[in-house]
């Protein structure tokens, strides 16, 4: 019977950390969060815990690749591939440019603040988003 009380307190005892555990996690997330609204980022997507890498004349190339990833994979329609050809129009000759946008057809975003983000690891929802974002930034250095 000892054995038996004993299992039992153990049981008890791990339940509690590990309540305490998710607790200390679901602080730890909420903390993070918070410092990423902060720091700002664009609006849906800061919400969502991360600021997106700034989109400016020195990442044309990745734009125009991410906008090529989105069109193909069926995030973005209509106007983003002619956005996309614009952009390529003012890239081509340039090296880090063409090399970028290489990198962005696959997905990898980089941004002129040194910032990158990946979209493949991100859920459809959010890659729709991320393409908008894209988009709308993009549509501003033609």
């Amino acid at each position: 019977m000892h054995a038996r009380s004993t299992l039992i307190a153990l049981a008890l005892l791990a339940a509690g950390a590990s309540a305490q555990a998710n607790d200390l996690l679901d602080q730890l997330k909420e903390k993070a969060g918070a410092a990423a609204s902060s720091q700002g980022g664009s609006s849906a997507l800061g919400n969502l815990g991360f600021k997106m890498p700034a989109i400016g004349s020195s990442s044309i190339g990745s734009a125009a690749g991410v906008l090529q990833y989105c069109v193909k994979n069926n995030y973005l329609g209509g106007d983003a591939a002619s956005v996309k050809d614009k952009l390529l129009a003012k890239i081509t000759g340039q090296k880090q440019q063409e090399k970028n946008f290489e990198s962005g057809a696959k997905g990898l975003l980089k941004g002129g603040d040194g910032k990158t983000l990946n979209m493949k690891i991100l859920s459809s929802k959010v890659k729709e988003k991320a393409c908008d974002y894209v988009l709308k930034n993009a549509t501003s250095l033609i």
